[in-house]
């Protein structure tokens, strides 16, 4: 097992930079590209949820929370903003708070889709934890045998 901790300002520009240190992190389980694309697509989408949504119009801190274990790599990004009322219409596709802008929503959406396991655990006023694990080497093992 091993495990890395960030925490950074929620700025933009800070969304590239976990991105690429999970990638980074990544890389000792030597994933293939998919994996590891799939991984940096949902690093992506959370960080900017905390840093739009959790923090809206100020600013606080994102942490991520990586951890290795055999092949499977866990995630958890979380923020200590406004929280989300209702997580369970959240994760509906195509739910946003900010209908005016140009917001698919649909990140929650894509972190399911690319990860093996998700969750969101909210409370308003308190902050948003994701928590998302991607199985690693899944596919190698299934053509060997």
């Amino acid at each position: 097992m091993n495990e890395m901790i960030l925490k950074f300002p929620s700025k933009s520009e800070n969304e590239v930079f976990a991105r690429n240190a999970v990638a980074a992190f990544l890389l000792t389980m030597n994933p293939t590209l998919s994996e590891l694309s799939d991984v940096k697509t949902a690093v992506s989408e959370a960080v900017t949820n905390c840093i739009v949504h959790g923090y809206r119009d100020a600013e606080g801190w994102v942490t991520v929370r990586c951890r290795t274990e055999k092949d499977v790599f866990r995630i958890e990004i979380s923020d200590e903003g406004k929280g989300i009322e209702n997580v369970e219409a959240a994760l509906q596709p195509f739910f946003t708070t900010l209908p005016g802008e140009e917001r698919s929503g649909m990140g929650f959406t894509i972190m399911q889709t690319f990860m093996n396991e998700f969750s969101v655990r909210s409370s308003p006023g308190m902050g948003t934890t994701v928590l998302m694990s991607k199985a690693i080497g899944e596919r190698e093992e299934r053509n060997a045998g």
